[in-house]
Protein backbone atom coordinates (compact mmCIF):
# COMPACT_ATOMS: atom_id res chain seq x y z
CA UNK A 1 0.00 0.00 0.00
CA UNK A 2 1.17 3.77 -0.48
CA UNK A 3 0.76 5.18 2.85
CA UNK A 4 1.22 8.44 4.54
CA UNK A 5 1.71 8.72 8.35
CA UNK A 6 0.52 11.23 10.88
CA UNK A 7 2.12 11.59 14.18
CA UNK A 8 3.90 13.56 16.53
CA UNK A 9 5.61 12.18 20.01
CA UNK A 10 7.57 8.86 21.29
CA UNK A 11 4.35 6.87 21.49
CA UNK A 12 3.83 6.99 17.69
CA UNK A 13 7.31 6.30 16.55
CA UNK A 14 7.36 2.44 16.72
CA UNK A 15 4.40 2.30 14.55
CA UNK A 16 6.27 4.07 11.91
CA UNK A 17 9.31 2.35 11.97
CA UNK A 18 7.30 -0.86 12.00
CA UNK A 19 6.11 0.44 8.42
CA UNK A 20 8.77 1.29 7.05
CA UNK A 21 10.27 -2.48 7.66
CA UNK A 22 7.26 -3.30 5.99
CA UNK A 23 6.30 -4.21 2.53
CA UNK A 24 4.40 -0.99 2.32
CA UNK A 25 5.82 2.41 1.06
CA UNK A 26 5.24 5.42 3.49
CA UNK A 27 4.98 8.38 1.00
CA UNK A 28 4.71 11.48 3.33
CA UNK A 29 5.42 11.64 7.36
CA UNK A 30 2.81 14.82 8.83
CA UNK A 31 3.99 15.99 12.04
CA UNK A 32 3.43 19.09 13.75
CA UNK A 33 5.47 21.94 13.17
CA UNK A 34 8.94 22.36 15.78
CA UNK A 35 8.29 23.66 18.90
CA UNK A 36 9.96 25.56 21.75
CA UNK A 37 12.01 23.69 23.87
CA UNK A 38 14.42 23.31 27.14
CA UNK A 39 15.57 26.56 28.35
CA UNK A 40 17.34 27.44 24.97
CA UNK A 41 13.87 28.10 23.65
CA UNK A 42 14.98 26.54 20.37
CA UNK A 43 12.93 25.08 17.91
CA UNK A 44 13.08 21.22 18.10
CA UNK A 45 11.98 18.00 16.13
CA UNK A 46 9.43 15.91 16.67
CA UNK A 47 9.99 12.55 17.65
CA UNK A 48 8.57 11.11 14.61
CA UNK A 49 10.32 14.04 12.56
CA UNK A 50 13.15 12.87 13.90
CA UNK A 51 12.85 9.23 12.86
CA UNK A 52 11.17 9.89 8.75
CA UNK A 53 14.90 12.33 8.32
CA UNK A 54 16.67 9.13 9.67
CA UNK A 55 15.02 7.28 7.27
CA UNK A 56 15.02 9.71 4.30
CA UNK A 57 10.74 9.76 4.25
CA UNK A 58 9.41 13.64 3.31
CA UNK A 59 8.00 15.83 5.90
CA UNK A 60 5.30 18.04 6.16
CA UNK A 61 4.25 19.92 9.08
CA UNK A 62 1.34 21.90 8.23
CA UNK A 63 0.25 24.29 11.54
CA UNK A 64 -3.33 22.84 10.68
CA UNK A 65 -4.91 21.00 8.37
CA UNK A 66 -8.53 21.89 8.18
CA UNK A 67 -9.24 24.66 5.57
CA UNK A 68 -5.45 23.75 4.08
CA UNK A 69 -6.36 23.72 0.15
CA UNK A 70 -2.52 23.84 -0.25
CA UNK A 71 -1.52 20.95 1.92
CA UNK A 72 -5.11 19.18 1.25
CA UNK A 73 -4.28 18.88 -2.29
CA UNK A 74 -1.01 17.37 -1.73
CA UNK A 75 -2.77 14.56 -0.16
CA UNK A 76 -5.00 14.34 -3.15
CA UNK A 77 -1.89 14.02 -5.31
CA UNK A 78 0.23 11.15 -3.49
CA UNK A 79 -3.78 9.52 -3.43
CA UNK A 80 -3.05 7.02 -0.58
CA UNK A 81 -4.56 4.00 0.37
CA UNK A 82 -4.48 4.57 4.02
CA UNK A 83 -3.59 7.39 6.07
CA UNK A 84 -2.05 6.19 9.40
CA UNK A 85 -2.87 8.38 12.67
CA UNK A 86 -1.02 7.55 16.01
CA UNK A 87 -1.11 10.62 18.66
CA UNK A 88 -0.82 13.59 15.89
CA UNK A 89 -2.39 15.93 17.35
CA UNK A 90 -4.80 17.48 15.09
CA UNK A 91 -8.39 17.20 14.09
CA UNK A 92 -8.37 15.99 10.59
CA UNK A 93 -11.17 17.34 7.95
CA UNK A 94 -14.06 15.09 6.55
CA UNK A 95 -12.24 15.59 3.42
CA UNK A 96 -9.15 13.81 4.60
CA UNK A 97 -10.97 11.03 6.71
CA UNK A 98 -12.95 10.15 3.52
CA UNK A 99 -9.90 11.02 0.57
CA UNK A 100 -7.64 7.08 0.98
CA UNK A 101 -9.26 3.96 -0.21
CA UNK A 102 -9.33 2.32 3.02
CA UNK A 103 -9.80 5.47 4.54
CA UNK A 104 -8.01 6.58 8.09
CA UNK A 105 -6.42 4.28 10.31
CA UNK A 106 -6.04 5.47 13.73
CA UNK A 107 -4.39 3.83 16.70
CA UNK A 108 -5.78 4.38 20.48
CA UNK A 109 -4.01 2.92 23.34
CA UNK A 110 -6.90 1.56 25.05
CA UNK A 111 -9.88 -0.92 24.29
CA UNK A 112 -12.65 0.77 22.64
CA UNK A 113 -15.17 2.24 23.67
CA UNK A 114 -13.44 2.51 27.02
CA UNK A 115 -11.12 5.26 27.41
CA UNK A 116 -11.93 7.35 24.59
CA UNK A 117 -9.41 10.87 24.52
CA UNK A 118 -6.12 12.32 25.75
CA UNK A 119 -5.09 10.05 28.11
CA UNK A 120 -5.71 6.75 28.35
CA UNK A 121 -3.20 5.08 29.27
CA UNK A 122 -2.42 7.26 32.89
CA UNK A 123 -6.22 6.91 33.71
CA UNK A 124 -5.81 3.03 32.90
CA UNK A 125 -3.61 3.03 35.37
CA UNK A 126 -4.69 5.48 37.71
CA UNK A 127 -8.25 3.76 37.46
CA UNK A 128 -6.68 0.53 38.77
CA UNK A 129 -7.12 -1.71 35.43
CA UNK A 130 -6.62 -5.08 35.17
CA UNK A 131 -6.42 -5.06 31.57
CA UNK A 132 -6.15 -2.47 28.79
CA UNK A 133 -4.84 -2.59 25.31
CA UNK A 134 -4.54 -0.84 21.65
CA UNK A 135 -7.44 -0.79 19.52
CA UNK A 136 -7.26 -0.42 15.61
CA UNK A 137 -9.74 1.69 14.40
CA UNK A 138 -11.27 3.27 11.15
CA UNK A 139 -11.43 7.47 11.68
CA UNK A 140 -15.13 9.01 12.14
CA UNK A 141 -15.33 12.72 12.25
CA UNK A 142 -16.17 11.94 16.22
CA UNK A 143 -13.58 11.44 18.97
CA UNK A 144 -12.83 7.96 19.34
CA UNK A 145 -15.99 7.08 17.58
CA UNK A 146 -14.93 4.76 14.66
CA UNK A 147 -15.53 1.50 13.52
CA UNK A 148 -13.07 -1.38 15.76
CA UNK A 149 -10.84 -2.95 13.33
CA UNK A 150 -8.50 -4.67 15.59
CA UNK A 151 -7.74 -4.98 19.13
CA UNK A 152 -4.81 -5.95 21.11
CA UNK A 153 -4.94 -6.71 25.11
CA UNK A 154 -2.34 -6.66 27.82
CA UNK A 155 -2.75 -7.21 31.61
CA UNK A 156 -1.29 -4.41 33.90
CA UNK A 157 1.64 -5.35 35.88
CA UNK A 158 1.18 -4.53 39.50
CA UNK A 159 3.76 -2.29 40.02
CA UNK A 160 2.46 -0.74 36.01
CA UNK A 161 3.67 2.90 35.82
CA UNK A 162 2.11 5.59 33.13
CA UNK A 163 5.78 5.57 32.05
CA UNK A 164 5.84 1.44 31.85
CA UNK A 165 2.80 1.19 30.48
CA UNK A 166 3.29 3.88 27.43
CA UNK A 167 6.33 1.90 26.51
CA UNK A 168 4.67 -0.99 26.04
CA UNK A 169 1.33 -0.17 24.06
CA UNK A 170 3.62 1.92 22.03
CA UNK A 171 5.46 -1.37 20.78
CA UNK A 172 1.66 -3.03 20.38
CA UNK A 173 0.13 -0.96 17.59
CA UNK A 174 2.83 -1.52 14.90
CA UNK A 175 2.12 -5.03 14.63
CA UNK A 176 -1.31 -5.25 14.90
CA UNK A 177 -1.72 -2.67 12.51
CA UNK A 178 0.21 -4.27 9.67
CA UNK A 179 -2.46 -7.31 10.28
CA UNK A 180 -4.87 -5.02 9.71
CA UNK A 181 -3.26 -3.83 6.48
CA UNK A 182 -2.82 -7.39 4.97
CA UNK A 183 -6.65 -8.05 6.34
CA UNK A 184 -7.38 -4.57 4.09
CA UNK A 185 -5.90 -5.82 0.97
CA UNK A 186 -7.35 -9.49 1.10
CA UNK A 187 -10.51 -8.06 1.63
CA UNK A 188 -11.30 -9.53 4.67
CA UNK A 189 -11.24 -7.33 7.02
CA UNK A 190 -14.14 -6.82 9.95
CA UNK A 191 -15.63 -4.12 11.27
CA UNK A 192 -17.10 -3.70 14.38
CA UNK A 193 -19.41 -0.82 15.36
CA UNK A 194 -19.02 0.70 18.81
CA UNK A 195 -21.32 0.76 21.63
CA UNK A 196 -21.46 4.74 22.87
CA UNK A 197 -23.71 3.73 25.92
CA UNK A 198 -19.93 1.58 27.06
CA UNK A 199 -18.19 4.55 26.07
CA UNK A 200 -15.87 6.57 29.11
CA UNK A 201 -13.59 9.35 28.57
CA UNK A 202 -9.95 9.82 29.22
CA UNK A 203 -9.77 13.39 29.91
CA UNK A 204 -6.67 15.52 29.34
CA UNK A 205 -4.10 15.52 31.95
CA UNK A 206 -2.86 18.46 33.85
CA UNK A 207 -0.41 19.40 36.91
CA UNK A 208 -2.88 19.72 38.97
CA UNK A 209 -4.49 16.42 38.47
CA UNK A 210 -1.40 15.02 40.21
CA UNK A 211 -2.69 17.02 43.41
CA UNK A 212 -2.73 15.09 45.82
CA UNK A 213 -5.42 14.57 48.50
CA UNK A 214 -5.07 12.18 51.45
CA UNK A 215 -8.61 11.93 51.88
CA UNK A 216 -8.20 9.49 49.42
CA UNK A 217 -7.95 6.17 49.96
CA UNK A 218 -4.08 4.96 50.01
CA UNK A 219 -4.96 2.80 46.97
CA UNK A 220 -6.64 5.92 45.00
CA UNK A 221 -3.41 7.75 45.80
CA UNK A 222 -0.19 5.00 45.41
CA UNK A 223 -2.21 4.37 41.62
CA UNK A 224 -2.56 8.27 41.03
CA UNK A 225 1.26 7.97 42.05
CA UNK A 226 2.25 5.36 39.31
CA UNK A 227 -0.08 6.58 36.39
CA UNK A 228 1.37 10.07 36.79
CA UNK A 229 4.48 8.92 36.92
CA UNK A 230 6.92 10.27 34.83
CA UNK A 231 4.44 12.85 34.15
CA UNK A 232 2.93 15.18 35.79
CA UNK A 233 4.08 13.50 38.74
CA UNK A 234 1.79 13.03 41.77
CA UNK A 235 2.44 15.92 44.51
CA UNK A 236 2.03 17.31 47.89
CA UNK A 237 3.59 19.64 49.69
CA UNK A 238 6.20 20.58 52.59
CA UNK A 239 6.90 23.29 54.00
CA UNK A 240 5.49 25.54 51.50
CA UNK A 241 7.41 23.84 48.55
CA UNK A 242 6.21 20.90 46.23
CA UNK A 243 7.13 17.52 47.24
CA UNK A 244 6.71 15.01 44.16
CA UNK A 245 6.35 11.37 45.11
CA UNK A 246 7.46 8.84 42.42
CA UNK A 247 7.01 5.14 44.69
CA UNK A 248 5.48 4.56 47.45
CA UNK A 249 3.20 1.46 48.49
CA UNK A 250 -0.14 0.93 50.66
CA UNK A 251 -0.07 -0.08 54.26
CA UNK A 252 -2.07 -1.62 56.71
CA UNK A 253 -0.81 -0.76 60.06
CA UNK A 254 2.22 0.83 61.04
CA UNK A 255 1.73 -1.02 64.38
CA UNK A 256 4.28 -3.73 63.91
CA UNK A 257 7.03 -2.07 61.34
CA UNK A 258 10.44 -3.04 61.95
CA UNK A 259 12.14 -0.13 62.94
CA UNK A 260 9.10 2.32 63.07
CA UNK A 261 9.74 5.75 64.45
CA UNK A 262 6.19 7.31 65.27
CA UNK A 263 6.36 10.54 64.80
CA UNK A 264 5.56 12.66 68.09
CA UNK A 265 1.72 14.09 68.23
CA UNK A 266 0.82 12.01 65.59
CA UNK A 267 -3.39 12.07 65.57
CA UNK A 268 -3.95 9.77 63.09
CA UNK A 269 -5.83 12.26 60.85
CA UNK A 270 -5.33 12.42 56.98
CA UNK A 271 -2.42 13.73 55.46
CA UNK A 272 -0.31 13.23 58.93
CA UNK A 273 3.27 12.52 59.39
CA UNK A 274 2.86 9.28 61.06
CA UNK A 275 6.28 8.30 61.41
CA UNK A 276 9.55 6.95 59.46
CA UNK A 277 11.56 4.20 58.97
CA UNK A 278 15.20 3.80 57.78
CA UNK A 279 14.00 3.88 53.77
CA UNK A 280 10.40 5.00 54.21
CA UNK A 281 7.99 8.18 55.31
CA UNK A 282 4.54 7.58 56.22
CA UNK A 283 1.25 9.00 55.69
CA UNK A 284 -2.31 8.62 56.92
CA UNK A 285 -4.84 8.60 54.33
CA UNK A 286 -8.31 8.60 54.42
CA UNK A 287 -7.68 4.31 55.28
CA UNK A 288 -4.44 2.83 55.65
CA UNK A 289 -1.40 4.50 54.89
CA UNK A 290 1.09 5.67 52.03
CA UNK A 291 4.76 4.79 52.66
CA UNK A 292 6.95 6.84 50.26
CA UNK A 293 10.10 5.23 49.23
CA UNK A 294 10.84 7.45 46.53
CA UNK A 295 10.93 11.62 46.43
CA UNK A 296 11.80 14.86 45.16
CA UNK A 297 11.63 18.34 47.27
CA UNK A 298 11.21 21.13 45.06
CA UNK A 299 14.71 22.30 43.96
CA UNK A 300 16.54 19.29 44.70
CA UNK A 301 16.98 16.14 42.78
CA UNK A 302 14.63 13.33 42.88
CA UNK A 303 16.22 10.42 45.31
CA UNK A 304 15.33 7.13 47.87
CA UNK A 305 13.67 7.87 50.91
CA UNK A 306 16.85 6.80 52.57
CA UNK A 307 18.98 9.58 51.12
CA UNK A 308 16.34 12.07 51.98
CA UNK A 309 16.37 11.34 55.56
CA UNK A 310 19.70 11.64 55.92
CA UNK A 311 19.37 15.47 55.61
CA UNK A 312 16.22 15.42 57.65
CA UNK A 313 15.25 14.45 61.23
CA UNK A 314 11.69 13.48 61.92
CA UNK A 315 11.02 16.29 64.18
CA UNK A 316 11.87 18.69 61.09
CA UNK A 317 9.20 17.15 59.29
CA UNK A 318 5.99 19.23 59.77
CA UNK A 319 3.17 17.37 61.06
CA UNK A 320 1.39 17.69 58.00
CA UNK A 321 1.55 17.12 54.32
CA UNK A 322 -0.65 19.52 51.84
Amino acid sequence: MKLVFMGTPDFSVPTLEKLIESKHEIALVVTQPDRPKGRSGKPAFSPVKECAIAHNIKVSQPERIRGNEEFINELREINPDAIIVIAFGQILPKEVIEMPKYGCINIHASILPKYRGAAPIQWAVIDGLKETGVTIMAMDEGLDTGDILEVGKLELDKEETGGSLFDKLSFMGGPLLLETLDKFEAGTIERVKQNDEESTYAKKLSKQTGEIDFNMSAVEIERLVRGLNPWPSAYTHMNGKMLKIWKSEVVESIDDINGFVKKEGFNNEPSEVAGKTKNALYVKCKDNYLAIYELQLEGKKRMDTTSFLLGYNLEDIPSKLS
